[in-house]
């Protein structure tokens, strides 16, 4: 290893190459409760740099762990003792705005928040968006495809990149850096990478998809008495704010009342007696005309019985409050911890009854210490889910996975929605994918990364 190690200072450089304390002192995750336990941490500066440590790595046989912003929620870049981590913070620059064509050219180290704002200034947006864009990289979000606050209107990771460039096992450069919104032209080689969470290669640059800045935006918090109302909200607005509908969160009693009026971290712009919240987002070109219909749409559910009241921002400041509560994510691990967090899919008419025997089927199993906290992006059949128990063990969290993803099969829903499968989910994946489907995954895993040096362990046992 040090003989390897040297090799690779000699391409990186100093900077390029952390060993020792220097690793074993950063935060593994977002919370900072674990550490980086890799033999050494590689920053390359450039795709060629990147390279040629993969082409050593490679023939050593040496098995390495791309790391974004640690803000994964599936153990997706755990090292062992003897990984290698290649982390990309220094690929954070932002080489490109084209504001005609409306792309954004990026290292895979640039953090979500970065491109937003760079696009911002360009009058464009970058629409992926969810709470730890701060943190969060752009090679992160690629390899996870991440989703977040606006997929109803905007899509996912996926519907954001239009090219990228990674580095494959071997150190083969695969440069599909493609800026056009229509390239039929075979095979699109980026989507291996999208979603495949380092396993496949390590993406170090992407051509972003940008959109009109939208020159209107309303936000609204309501209170419902049923999922049925939940159901109908969505439809009522979906049809009346047609494609400028951005973001449709809903937060079931357990989260609001937790978060929004408990920690007293926050002034809750509704009580907490409600049994869901809904923040409804709407932009659109023209602020004026838009406000007068977004605060007709809102009208029309509570005069229908739909929703039973509601508060709508009226300043930037109070959106902003607004989904502080949606996204304040640290206080909701804070106050739920010991627990498992969940991200599945499922259809949004099947819902309702699918969390209803959740709990029930918990609390039988579980007893009287069971606790549940459900929210999510339910305009794109998303739902999160924190369940615990006492007390905590390694059976008791086995139990509590075996009653989340059981439940999802009759719904033919997915164990991962947004999140990626990392270490978590791995043993689960068989919920989601069927055999052939699995067999397909470790053809291309062996075709690609035969040695299994690229993020071993991960997505695939």
């Amino acid at each position: 290893m040090t003989q390897l190690l040297d090799q690779i200072a000699g391409v990186v450089g100093p900077q390029g190459l952390l060993t020792g304390e220097d690793v074993s002192g950063r935060a593994a995750d977002f919370m900072g409760m674990t550490h980086v336990q890799a033999k050494a941490i590689v920053r390359p500066a450039s795709t060629a740099a990147l390279s040629e440590v993969m082409k050593l790595c490679h023939a050593a046989g040496q098995s390495v762990v791309p790391a974004g912003g640690y803000t994964g929620l599936v153990h997706g870049a755990d090292c062992q003792p003897d990984d290698i981590q290649i982390s990309l913070e220094r690929m954070r620059s932002i080489e490109a705005i084209d504001p005609v064509g409306r792309t954004m050219t990026v290292g895979a180290g640039c953090p979500v928040q970065a491109v937003q704002e760079a696009a911002a200034e360009a009058g464009l947006k970058f629409a992926v968006d969810w709470g730890a864009r701060g943190t969060a990289t752009v090679g992160g979000g690629i390899s996870t495809n991440a989703g977040g606050n606006s997929v109803v209107r905007y899509g996912m990771m996926r519907d954001n990149v239009l090219g990228i460039e990674a580095v494959l096992a071997d150190g083969t450069v695969i440069s599909a850096m493609n800026s056009l919104l229509k390239n039929n032209a075979a095979y699109d080689l980026k989507q291996l990478f999208i979603g495949s969470e380092g396993t496949l290669g390590i993406v170090t640059r992407a051509v972003l998809k940008l959109h009109s800045a939208p020159l209107s935006t309303n936000t609204a918090l309501l209170a419902l008495e049923s999922f049925d109302a939940v159901q109908a909200l969505f439809v009522h607005v979906g049809k009346r704010l047609g494609a400028m509908l951005t973001s449709f969160e809903v937060m079931w009693n357990s989260f609001y009342q937790l978060i929004a009026i408990d920690t007293g971290d926050h002034n809750p712009p509704l009580p907490g007696r409600h049994a869901y919240y809904v923040i409804v987002e709407a932009g659109g070109t023209d602020q004026e005309r838009d406000g007068a219909l977004f605060e007709a749409v809102l009208g029309e559910a509570l005069e229908q019985g739909i929703a039973v009241d509601a508060v709508i921002a009226a300043s930037k400041a109070q959106a902003e409050q607004i989904w502080a509560i949606r996204d304040d994510i640290k206080s909701l691990t804070m106050r739920t911890m010991p627990a498992v967090t969940f991200d599945v899919s499922l259809p949004i008419v099947a819902m309702d009854g699918y969390v209803r025997q959740l709990e029930q089927n918990a609390r039988a199993a579980l007893g009287e210490s069971m606790k549940l906290v459900v929210f999510g992006h339910i305009g794109d059949g998303n739902l999160h889910i924190i369940l615990g128990a006492q007390p905590f063990t390694p059976e008791t969290r086995h139990k509590i996975e075996e009653l989340v993803y059981s439940a999802l099969v009759p719904h033919r829903g997915s164990v991962s929605a947004e999140h990626g499968i990392g270490l978590e989910k791995r043993d689960w994946l068989q919920i989601t994918r069927s055999p052939e489907e699995l067999a397909l995954m470790r053809r291309l895993k062996v075709a690609m990364d035969p040695t299994n040096i690229l993020n071993p362990g991960k997505v695939l046992a």
